[in-house]
């Protein structure tokens, strides 16, 4: 469904502009921290606006977004790969309850490639994992009918880069 029944305007697709908004600041930053703060701002938006879409597997997996995204902003530095493993564990356990069919695994597939760039990389390493979680998020977006998810996921890709080539310019490690 490339686009959406309600309306573009409907109630349902509010959040979906919130995380838009959210997004794109998140992208733009080029410090980890601020990165995750935005990401969990985004994250929280989501899971509001794929339950009034009535994407179950969409919301379980923003979910778990969310709190990888607070966990590997406060855990300690020890702890980030076993918790990065079970983060991992959960949405594949999350996929297997909830799938329903093909379009499913798109968000969890989208979930573990970018639970991997936040708890195992940093600076570019991440955003160039996250770029590719990025693409399927968009791609499930289009298919479910979210206009600010779609719009959100597009810009991020063209943010992401932009962001990731001011980096490379400022000499970041890859």
């Amino acid at each position: 469904m490339l686009f959406p029944e309600a309306g573009w305007l409907a109630p349902a697709q509010w959040p979906g502009y919130l995380a838009f908004a959210f997004g794109l600041a998140c992208f733009a930053q080029t410090d980890d921290r601020r990165f995750k703060v935005f990401m969990a701002l985004e994250c929280a938006a989501y899971a509001l606006h794929f339950a009034l879409l009535g994407q179950a597997t969409a919301v379980a997996s923003t979910l778990l977004s969310l709190g990888r995204s607070l966990a590997a902003l406060h855990a300690p530095v020890a702890w980030r790969p076993a918790l990065g493993l079970g983060f991992i564990a959960l949405n594949g356990l999350a996929g297997v309850w909830l799938y329903a069919g093909p379009l499913s695994l798109l968000p969890i597939a989208a979930s573990v490639i970018g639970t991997a760039a936040l708890f195992f990389l940093q600076g570019v390493a991440m955003r160039g994992l996250m770029l590719v979680g990025t693409a399927l998020w968009l791609v499930n977006n289009l298919l479910v009918g979210s206009v600010g998810g779609s719009l959100l996921e597009a810009c991020l890709l063209l943010a992401n880069a932009m962001t990731m080539r001011r980096m490379i310019r400022a000499g970041a490690a890859l």
